[in-house]
C-alpha cells in the first residue's frame, strides 16, 4: 500500500494519522485510500488500452456503495454473483448495460431483476440454469443475453478453496461440453448468445495459468466460430494476485501484452473481472489492543478485532502484515494476535515480533479485499465502520453498527 507512511513515528495513511481516525470513529475500523483505489483501477486501464476491453469489478471483494461508485466513475462495469450485489451496484450509480452476472445458484426472482435492469450479460453455468432463463425470460417477454461460464480445467497454483477452474469445482461447465450447449443456447427463443467467460481462480501470482486459460477459450471460440456460433466478447475472468506478505504479484503490463498479441484481429472485445487486485492493497483494518497475556509457551496479544471481522486468517490461514500504528523504542517480543471470539479459530496472526503496550493500536494490512465484505455477527458482534481517506479528507462511508440496528429484524413470540 504505497500510500501508507510513517512520519514521526505514527502510520498515516495519504495525509491522515491513523491513531486520530481510532480516536474519532473507534475500533476495529476499516479504511481505505482513494489514491490507491484509483491508481489501481488505471494501472488496469493502461496495461489493456491496445485492446478493446471492459473492467468489471468483481464487487464482492468490496461492496461499499462510495466504492462502487468511485469506480462507476471511473467506467468501470461490474461481476456480480447476487441479486443483492446487482441492488448494490443500482445503487451506487453503476451502469447496468456493463454488469455480468456470475454465480452457479442464479434464482427466478434474481434472473427477473437483472432482466428488468438490463444488465450485459448472464454467465450461465449449467444446462439447468440454461432452461430456468429461458423460462423466466419468455414470462418477461424478454431476450435474455447469455454466455456460459466454461471451465478450462487449468491448474491455477493457489489455494483450494479459492480454485475454480478445475474439472472438480462447482464452477461452470466443462469446456468439452460447451459447443453442445451453445448449440442449445442457439435453439431456445427467449435467449440471445453474447460472450463466453472463465475464471480459473484467485490470488494467482503465476501468469502461466491465465495465459493457458486464455488459449483453450480462444481455441474454444474459434470453434463456435466454424459453427456460425458468433461472440461478441470473451470474458477471462479475474484472480490476479497482490502482495500480502512476500508474494511478487504479476505483471499487469506483461499480461496485458499477451493478451493484446492474441486479441490482434479479433473482433470480439476482452472482458476482465478483478476484485482482490483493485481493492486489496487499498485498505486496511485497524484495531486496538485489549490485553497481553503472557505463558510459558507463547505470548498473546488479545485485540478487540476478530474472525467476524476479518474471517480470512480463520478461513484460508491467510496471512496480513500486522504493523503497530505508532512506534516504540521498546524491545519486541513475539506474539500470537488473537481476537476475543470464543474459538481457537479467531486469530489474527501467529509469531509477530512487536513492541506493544496494552491500549496500543495495530494495523491489519492489506485488508481490503474479503475483509468487511465477509463480516458477520457472529458472538453478536456489531460489524465494524468504514472510512475513505482522500488525501487530508475523512469520509465516513458506513456508519458502525448498533447492538439495536443489529437486532432490529428480530421478534420475540408469546
Amino acid at each position: 500500500m504505497n500510500t501508507l507512511h510513517r512520519l514521526d513515528g505514527r502510520l498515516y495513511l495519504e495525509g491522515v494519522a491513523l491513531d486520530t481516525l481510532a480516536e474519532r470513529f473507534g475500533t476495529p475500523l476499516y479504511i481505505y485510500s482513494r489514491q490507491a483505489l484509483e491508481a489501481a483501477y488505471r494501472a488496469y486501464a493502461e496495461a489493456f488500452a491496445a485492446t478493446p476491453h471492459l473492467i468489471c469489478y468483481a464487487v464482492k471483494a468490496s461492496s461499499n456503495l462510495a466504492i462502487l461508485n468511485l469506480f462507476a466513475r471511473l467506467g468501470a462495469g461490474f461481476d456480480i454473483v447476487s441479486g443483492g450485489e446487482l441492488a448494490r451496484v443500482l445503487a451506487a450509480g453503476g451502469d447496468p448495460g456493463k454488469v455480468v452476472f456470475s454465480g452457479v445458484g442464479k434464482t427466478a426472482d434474481e434472473m427477473r431483476a437483472a432482466l428488468d435492469a438490463g444488465i450485459l450479460c448472464f454467465n450461465v453455468e449449467s444446462a439447468s440454469e440454461l432452461h430456468r432463463l429461458n423460462r423466466v425470460a419468455g414470462e418477461m417477454g424478454k431476450i435474455a443475453p447469455v454466455s456460459f461460464r466454461v471451465n478450462p480445467d487449468v491448474d491455477p497454483k493457489t489455494h483450494p478453496y479459492i480454485s475454480t477452474g478445475l474439472k472438480e469445482n462447482k464452477f461452470g461447465v466443462p469446456i468439452a461440453d460447451a459447443p453442445a450447449l451453445y448449440r442449445l443456447a442457439a435453439s431456445l427463443p427467449n435467449l440471445r448468445i453474447t460472450g463466453i467467460d472463465c475464471h480459473i481462480g484467485s490470488q494467482l501470482i503465476d501468469l502461466s495459468p491465465l495465459a493457458d486459460a486464455a488459449d483453450r477459450v480462444l481455441a474454444l471460440v474459434d470453434s463456435l466460430a466454424a459453427e456460425g456460433i458468433a461472440l461478441h466478447h470473451i470474458d477471462l475472468g479475474g484472480g490476479v494476485g497482490i502482495r500480502y506478505r512476500d508474494e511478487t504479484p504479476p505483471d499487469l503490463a506483461a499480461y496485458g501484452r499477451a493478451l493484446a498479441a492474441r486479441f490482434a484481429g479479433r473482433q470480439e472485445r476482452l472482458l476482465l473481472e478483478p476484485g482482490r487486485s483493485l481493492v486489496g492493497n487499498a485498505g486496511l483494518l485497524l484495531t486496538r489492543i485489549e490485553y497481553l497475556k503472557p505463558g510459558e509457551d507463547k505470548h498473546f496479544a488479545i485485540v478487540d478485532a476478530a474472525m467476524n471481522d476479518l474471517m480470512r486468517p480463520a478461513l484460508y490461514e491467510a496471512y496480513h502484515e500486522i504493523v503497530a500504528v505508532n512506534e516504540r523504542s521498546a524491545q519486541a517480543k513475539r506474539y500470537d494476535i488473537v481476537g476475543p471470539i470464543c474459538e481457537t479459530g479467531d486469530f489474527i496472526g501467529f509469531a509477530r515480533d512487536l513492541a506493544i503496550e496494552e491500549g496500543d493500536l495495530l494495523a491489519l494490512l492489506s485488508a481490503g479485499a474479503y475483509g468487511m465484505s465477509m463480516a458477520s455477527n457472529y458472538n453478536s458482534r456489531p460489524r465494524a465502520a468504514e472510512v475513505l481517506i482522500d488525501k487530508n479528507e475523512i469520509h465516513l462511508i458506513r456508519e458502525r453498527e448498533t447492538l439495536g440496528s443489529m437486532m432490529a429484524g428480530e421478534r420475540l413470540v408469546d
